[in-house]
């Protein structure tokens, strides 16, 4: 990485049902990186916004579904060479209806799922186990 890059914040979230299963979407051919594979939801923090305005506005954008609860779970520092990238990611547990949920973004997801985290479908983003590893940390996401 050369020149005066800055990494930007991404807002991270892990949707859960809060009976212990968990939202995936898989990426579609139009997605940003890793089409195919089943990943949690994420998106950028815009100017002036606070983490919980971006979490809730990402998550009706994709699953067009409210977020009744949000928690912070933790922050990853993000640094990859394929592609060539840097984030700054705020994790969040969102707690949302299951009766709510549809793909909000089809030019970026093409199916969803509900999971348990023990059995999660394959191929999985490269980024998921990280984040889901702070979602499964006792007392986060229940």
């Amino acid at each position: 990485m050369e020149g005066n890059r800055t990494p930007s914040v991404s807002c991270v979230f892990v949707c859960h049902d809060g009976a212990g299963r968990v939202l995936l979407a898989r990426r579609g051919t139009g997605a940003r990186d890793e089409p195919g594979t089943w990943d949690c939801g994420a998106g950028a923090l815009e100017y002036g916004e606070s983490f919980e305005t971006a979490v809730a506005r990402e998550v009706r954008e994709e699953y067009s579904a409210d977020a009744l609860d949000i928690e912070t779970i933790g922050v990853r520092n993000v640094v990859r060479a394929v592609p060539d990238s840097h984030w700054v990611a705020v994790v969040f547990a969102v707690r949302v209806d299951p009766a709510e949920v549809a793909i909000g973004e089809p030019h970026k997801f093409d199916r969803l799922g509900w999971f348990d985290p023990g059995d999660l479908p394959e191929p999985r983003h490269s980024q998921l186990p990280e984040t889901l590893a702070l979602f499964s940390r006792p007392g986060f996401g229940r």
